[in-house]
């Protein structure tokens, strides 16, 4: 597969995630956290799927498209982990969906990276609340959901805060 095909598949994969991930979070209260901005379009999606949450952001360095950036009020600038853990008080038990897509292009470093922040996400997601992932970051008081159609195994990864 051409890596413009699996890039393709990549974000199908997300927005079909996000979008079950609307409906599974439809009757828990909370914001949305988005960890890593990027460029902007998954923030944009999740500004279209919940119009009335706060979508708070974790970014290192904002270079988002200039609509696509959040309010200053949401952003969770720095390194997630220090911004994560002294977003407790504000978020901590609050949080009905987190989503994690960063990462670095290394497998080995993204489930790294993944295992290091997954201790700092759970304390975040309120009971019910679901983490939408393209890393594994199963374990203790994570329940694993299946995918919705169309998602391969191993492509995205779906929990619930239990």
């Amino acid at each position: 597969m051409s890596r413009l095909d699996s890039f393709i598949r990549r974000l199908e994969a997300q927005r079909t995630v996000l979008n079950h991930a609307a409906e599974l979070i439809a009757e828990i209260d909370g914001p949305v956290l988005e960890l890593g901005l990027g460029n902007g379009r998954t923030y944009d999606h999740l500004r279209e799927l919940f119009p009335g949450r706060d979508i708070y952001v974790c970014e290192r360095r904002v270079a988002a498209h200039p609509d696509c950036i959040p309010p200053d009020h949401l952003l969770l600038l720095g390194d997630m982990f220090e911004t994560l853990p002294a977003a407790r008080g504000r978020l901590g038990g609050k949080v009905a969906l987190a989503h994690f897509d960063a990462g670095t292009g290394d497998e080995a470093g993204n489930l790294t990276l993944a295992a290091g922040l997954r201790p700092l996400i759970l304390p975040l997601l309120r009971g019910g609340g679901v983490l939408a992932t393209q890393q594994a970051i199963d374990g203790p008081g994570l329940e694993t959901l299946s995918l919705p159609q169309g998602v391969s195994q191993g492509r995205y990864y779906l929990y619930r805060r239990v």
